[in-house]
């Protein structure tokens, strides 16, 4: 393929931003990633906290605790109903059933920040990496309550 002069700076930066892009992907969906390996950001989480104020809070509780039948989303009762499965099970969760006044109509980008700060309020550290806003970007990230061996 040949590209003019002027093609060559387009095709250029299309191709870096589709080789950043992929390693982004590629890092989302390693094998074997789990919460443990720093799946979201510090500035996600902080977005997520604001967020789950205005759309959880009064259901799950300002400590996320959980309120009547809101399940807590920390601690043992969290993991033990989450363990094992996956980051984007969990987004789908949110996405298409919270919140419960209003079912599916948080944006992606809203549901992946409040899982960020449910994370982080779980102890697991935060990465480089934000947490995506596409499930399937997150089917081989592990929810674990416990940290892998290394």
């Amino acid at each position: 393929m040949t590209f003019s002069k002027s093609q060559r700076p387009t095709f250029i930066l299309a191709a870096a931003a589709l080789v950043l892009g992929g390693s982004v992907v590629a890092r989302a969906q390693s094998p074997g990633s789990t919460v443990w390996s720093g799946v979201y950001t510090d500035e996600q989480a902080d977005r997520g906290k604001a967020a789950y104020a205005a759309n959880c809070a009064s259901c799950h509780g300002d400590t996320l605790a959980g309120i009547d039948v809101a399940p807590p989303l920390t601690g043992a009762g969290f993991l033990n109903n989450w363990n094992g499965t996956s980051a984007g099970d969990l987004f789908n969760r949110i996405k298409t059933t919270m919140p419960l006044n209003a079912p599916a109509t948080l944006s992606g980008r809203t549901v992946a920040d409040i899982e960020a700060f449910i994370f982080k309020a779980n102890g697991f550290p935060a990465g480089q990496v934000a947490l995506p806003s596409a499930p399937p970007m997150m089917a081989n990230m592990k929810i674990v309550s416990q940290k892998p061996a290394n």
